[in-house]
């Protein structure tokens, strides 16, 4: 075997095993982002089976206050619905109202001592607050997965192994100006 194929076989071989590499990181991006979606699904699907246990315990006490109750329902359904189709951009929308209706949920909820008074009341709250706490703290590390695999489809020589191989952007988590306000809830239950 003469120099040259021995040559022209390792530059071969070399350019096989970092394409392999280039390959096996940006299947590690997309199971990252993956990996980070569940962990938000996990605790909107938690925050989606409490609210009802809320929103009843504050019918029982706030019988004035319907029109609220039913913005917060209706602000579930559509972050249900939006999480069930993978609709990111839906998402923000839908947490951007539950949350608005959260806030003036628990703010109404001051008008009613025996309302906040009661143990299921606090512990749902308490509950509530703990998940969307989480559900910030995941959201972050969700974008900045979806940032690094987004980087790396984009960039060179990865982007020839990405179209290929039909790896794609994925989206972002984003909210409303508003809801990208930290909200303190418990002040409201002083």
């Amino acid at each position: 075997m003469s120099l040259s194929v021995a040559v022209a076989c390792v530059l071969l071989f070399l350019a096989v095993a970092y394409a392999v590499v280039l390959y096996n990181g940006l299947v590690r991006l997309k199971h990252g982002v993956s990996k980070a979606w569940s962990n938000i699904d996990v605790l909107l699907r938690q925050r989606h089976d409490e609210l009802p246990k809320l929103v009843e315990t504050c019918k029982q006490y706030m019988q004035h206050e319907r029109s609220t109750l039913e913005r917060v329902i209706k602000a579930r359904t559509a972050v249900s619905d939006a999480r069930e189709q993978g609709d990111v951009g839906a998402l923000g929308q839908a947490e951007t109202g539950l949350r608005a209706g959260l806030v003036r949920l628990f703010a109404l909820a001051e008008s009613y001592p025996e309302l906040r008074a009661n143990e299921s009341f606090r512990h749902l709250q308490q509950r509530i607050s703990g998940l969307e706490s989480g559900i910030a703290d995941r959201r972050e590390l969700y974008n900045e997965s979806v940032n690094l695999n987004n980087v790396r489809v984009e960039q060179f020589p990865d982007v020839l192994l990405a179209r290929a191989f039909g790896f794609r952007e994925a989206a972002l988590l984003q909210f409303s100006e508003a809801e990208k306000a930290d909200l303190d809830l418990k002040p409201l239950f002083g």
